[in-house]
């Protein structure tokens, strides 16, 4: 009798001892099964876009590195990602999502190019590259645009600018070595400049002004846009561009009220308190 109780002693105790690890190897065992079974049965046969215009389905998808028959959980999103907007530049926001079984969905929306980089005067330039040698004049010159460059609002560089362009000319800035899918890259003495650009090319795409512009001139402390082909308008680089946007088209409106529809001049916006001052053009000869 006592015999047996000690057996059944001896055989909780092992139970105990050998209880957890039991389980755990049934997780284990659940997990590979679960793996398994990902690698063998969810396999790409789909690869769907939306989205896109100025790119093609195969193009999207060629840049992707996707192929199909790939397993649809070791796709590496990230690795996609970037290969799609390194490739294909004019790509803005993208994400990129598992549908199960069997297919990978590509949502894409592709930038507008809506300025145009100018090449920098010879003064500029040659400023530039005084720049970036730090004093070393035994430095290589710097590659800078030789050609002007479109760019998104956000200042992402897409092509070359073709000769027929329409988009917004900017001067006052240097390129550095250009190339499509990068941010645009200027010396560290124009970065406010920059800066100011990228944040007025926003307020103008929230007032759904681009086809009213037609160029951006930086300077060192202000800019000027030149407004309905009419108006220079002049900002401070650390303005509140929304807010000047508002005012300029507010006082174009009053400006054509009081001398016709066909007024031209100046506008500037740098004086103190948001004050808005208007000199009309001088008429010609």
């Amino acid at each position: 009798m006592s015999r047996r109780s000690s057996r059944s002693r001896t055989h909780r105790r092992n139970r105990g001892r050998f209880g957890p690890l039991f389980k755990l190897l049934c997780v284990l065992g659940v997990v590979v099964a679960l793996t398994g079974g990902a690698t063998v049965f969810f396999r790409v046969e789909t690869v769907a876009v939306t989205g896109n215009q100025r790119y093609t389905q195969e193009e999207i998808i060629a840049a992707s590195g996707i192929q199909m028959g790939d397993n649809l959980y070791a796709l590496n999103k990230v690795s996609i990602d970037r290969k799609i907007r390194t490739q294909l530049p004019y790509v803005g926001e993208l994400s990129i999502n598992r549908s199960l079984p069997s297919t990978i969905r590509i949502d894409v929306t592709e930038w507008e190019a809506v300025a145009q980089v100018d090449v920098p005067s010879a003064e500029q330039a040659a400023a530039a590259q005084e720049e970036l040698a730090g004093g070393d004049k035994s430095a290589e010159p710097a590659a800078l645009a030789q050609e002007p460059w479109l760019i998104s609002v956000k200042g992402k560089l897409l092509e070359q600018a073709p000769e027929d362009s329409t988009a917004i000319v900017v001067t006052g800035l240097t390129a550095i070595a250009p190339q499509a899918g990068e941010l645009l890259k200027v010396p560290e003495g124009e970065t406010t400049r920059l800066e100011a650009l990228t944040s007025l090319l926003g307020a103008i795409e929230n007032a759904d002004l681009f086809h009213e512009v037609s160029r951006i001139q930086l300077e060192a402390t202000r800019l000027t846009v030149r407004y309905a082909d009419r108006f220079d308008v002049k900002m401070r680089l650390n303005a509140d561009f929304n807010y000047n946007i508002r005012l300029m088209q507010a006082v174009r409106e009053q400006m054509e009220e009081k001398y016709g529809p066909e007024t031209a001049g100046t506008i500037d916006l740098t004086r103190e308190k948001h004050e808005a001052a208007y000199s009309p053009a001088k008429p010609e000869g």
